[in-house]
């Protein structure tokens, strides 16, 4: 009878489902945060080499010259 108790307090404990959940979760969020960068990282690489040609032909006068 005791074993019989303990398997059934085994099977109606859901402390572990919720770990479960919140693991499922992280790895949701973190699988877009990569196709995000994936999709988007093209776009930043471009981005940023034509602000980087664009500055690098600036000059910069100091104090009226």
């Amino acid at each position: 009878m005791k074993l019989f108790n303990l398997v059934k307090k085994f099977r109606n404990d859901e402390a572990g489902a919720v770990t479960v959940d919140w693991v499922v979760l992280t790895a949701a969020i973190v699988g877009l945060g990569i196709v995000v960068m994936t999709t988007v990282g093209g776009g930043i690489t471009t981005l940023s080499g034509n602000i980087s040609s664009a500055i690098g032909g600036t000059t910069v006068g100091f104090g009226g010259e």
